[in-house]
């Protein structure tokens, strides 16, 4: 039965700072549970830099609620750490055509070229709004916004690197984070926090909100909206060793997936070259942007022999394929040729002063993680798996694709690290991922306050929530099955041995079947903790469900991808293939198969060129 609570309405809504949002429930008299639907213009699930604002846009002209499975400020936006790229030339010269250059040569040409010429071009007006907004960026001595190297940013078309990179001392992503949270509050956005998208509602071809299971009370509740977007982050955490947060399990793409919505480029995930040996957390390229130098067991700086123009400030891709051609080569500081062996990043060059003004979180990470002094001793580092070039597809004003046409869904959205535009597209370059949240979480907001002025919200029918309860029911009916935790261990395993930075047919065939057999367990998963409020047990079974999703997903497309492109290096076939595969990927999951489409890439500015550094 659904009827009208006005006082129930005032109680929750108020309590939870949702202004403008309206409710009604659903109450089963014999199971005493409340099924509550909310209903707002604009409902964004994820509350990082893309969501935030996103959110900040579209709640100046819409009811606009934000969801999320963490308290906002601590979204993974926050552990991004050296800089947001824009040409601004405050340093030294700098052109917006220049950066759009390098973002599509360092994607190793699988970059929609339009796309990125808008990230380029707004890229400057955007870093100027977070500094109106209150952003404390690192000053020149004359006021302006500071900037400094990153990996694969150039002057004139790759002459040789430049200053790009504006930033935030060493935590930039944290102090945009705080920003546009603030801006947020201040125009009266609604936070719904920690409650856990499980499903969503699709009208036809039209979205019309999503299901979600609140954290505090193990209830299931709809959210029915003209528009959605999802900007859940990416899924690092199906690799062993990774930078990424707990909370980074692909949330959005894989209930996308469930739901027909295709996944873009899912092969391409991008490992960072300098995270802490064994722990993953990252040592932001900033330090190398300073004057940091990587350094084998002969004290030899080897980036000199792959990239002798960029040298250390090489593409991300490049950096970390030399790290473990030096570690097979015997040349890591053990020497053993194992590929848990290390380098040395070394950064005592940079003195103290340095360290402490512009890198001052990392000199705490190297004294809290390791015992040591950066200034005085070099730092150990692995690649760590960082980032996903793939995701939900979208166009440039965030609107979710649903095939190889082009197809626009109606009301569904998506951006940050969760979409795929594609301006990253077999490589990011550092900076360019907050850059990319910021510019099109903003483009997307703006959209979406347009869209709903214009569109009907389509109420769900009863049973819309049905599929995702049957699902929360199924892993908490007190049954016995295998503990999630070791099908996680076993997961990330795989996926880091057999998907990692070097490929090959054999090694990525064993890994689908491997997935494949961890999913067939994982259906007779249960929990342990029996509890409704904040079950965490159920929380983790949830994301390993979606990270199992998306390992399918990615080592399928990466098995049929046979070339070497960008973060996608394949031992059986080390050279990039144009004629053959310059072709974006759009992988189907349906059930336990997946069924992959392609689409063309755009190269209506620059055709395709070997790359060199």
């Amino acid at each position: 039965m659904i009827r009208s609570t006005p006082e129930l309405e005032i109680d929750i809504l108020h309590s939870r700072g949702a202004k403008g949002g309206s409710l009604s429930t659903a109450q089963n008299i014999h199971q005493k549970e409340i099924h509550v639907i909310y209903q707002f213009d604009t409902v964004i699930v994820g509350s990082g830099g893309a969501g935030l604002y996103a959110a900040l846009e579209a709640g100046q002209k819409s009811k606009t609620a934000v969801l999320s499975k963490l308290y906002p400020i601590r979204s993974h936006t926050g552990a991004a750490q050296g800089g947001i790229s824009a040409a601004l030339g405050n340093v030294e010269e700098d052109k917006a055509e220049w950066h759009a250059f390098d973002t599509v040569k360092g994607g190793d040409y699988l970059v929609d070229q339009q796309a990125v010429r808008i990230l380029a071009e707004e890229a400057i007006q955007a870093v100027y709004d977070l500094e109106n907004r209150g952003l404390p960026f690192n000053r020149t001595p004359d006021g302006r916004i500071d900037q400094r190297r990153f990996g694969g940013h150039t002057r004139n078309f790759g002459e040789g690197p430049v200053r790009r990179a504006c930033y935030a001392a060493d935590r930039t992503g944290h102090m945009i984070l705080q920003t546009l949270y603030q801006q947020c509050i201040k125009h009266n956005v609604a936070f719904f926090d920690e409650y856990q998208v499980i499903d969503l509602l699709l009208h036809g071809s039209t979205c019309n909100g999503v299901v979600v299971v609140e954290l505090a009370t193990g209830e299931i509740h709809t959210f029915v909206a003209k528009a959605v977007l999802f900007a859940t982050g990416g899924f690092g955490r199906m690799f062993r060793i990774t930078s990424n947060a707990y909370a980074s399990t692909g949330d959005g793409p894989a209930v996308c997936a469930r739901r027909g919505i295709p996944l873009e480029d899912m092969e391409f995930f991008q490992f960072h070259p300098t995270g802490i040996m064994g722990l993953g957390i990252l040592i932001t390229e900033a330090v190398r942007g300073e004057g940091g130098v990587l350094r084998n067991r002969d004290g030899e700086r080897f980036m000199e022999r792959y990239s002798p123009t960029l040298l250390d400030l090489a593409p991300r891709d490049i950096v970390s394929r030399a790290i473990i051609t030096e570690l097979r080569a015997g040349k890591g500081i053990r020497g053993d040729g194992k590929i848990d062996d290390y380098l040395h990043l070394d950064a005592t060059g940079l003195g103290k002063e340095v360290l402490q003004s512009k890198l001052p979180d990392i000199s705490s990470f190297c004294q809290t993680y390791l015992g040591i002094d950066p200034a005085a001793s070099p730092i150990p580092v692995l690649p760590t798996a960082h980032y996903a070039m793939g995701g939900i597809p979208t166009d440039v004003h965030g609107r979710v694709l649903g095939d190889a046409k082009g197809t626009i869904v109606d009301g569904l959205y998506a951006a940050g690290e969760c979409a795929c535009i594609s301006v990253h597209g077999a490589n990011r370059l550092g900076t360019n991922s907050l850059l990319d949240l910021v510019v099109f979480g903003r483009r997307a907001g703006r959209h979406i306050a347009d869209y709903v002025r214009q569109a009907d919200l389509v109420m769900p029918g009863k049973d819309a929530a049905d599929e995702a309860r049957a699902r929360i029911a199924r892993l908490t009916d007190g049954g016995t099955g295998p503990h999630g935790g070791e099908i996680t261990d076993e997961m990330q395993i795989v996926m880091m041995e057999k998907v990692g930075i070097y490929r090959n047919e054999n090694d990525m065939r064993a890994a689908i079947a491997a997935i494949q057999a961890l999913r067939e367990r994982y259906q007779h998963v249960r929990v342990q903790d029996t509890g409704k409020s904040f079950n965490t047990d159920l929380l983790e079974l949830i994301e390993l469900g979606n990270m199992l999703d998306l390992c399918l997903v990615t080592a399928t497309s990466a098995v049929a991808r046979q070339e070497s492109r960008g973060a996608h290096s394949r031992e059986d076939f080390p050279d990039r293939d144009d004629g053959a595969w310059l072709k974006h990927t759009l992988a189907f999951l349906e059930q336990d198969a997946v069924r992959l489409d392609y689409k063309e890439v755009d190269t209506s500015i620059w055709k395709p060129k070997p790359r060199t550094y």
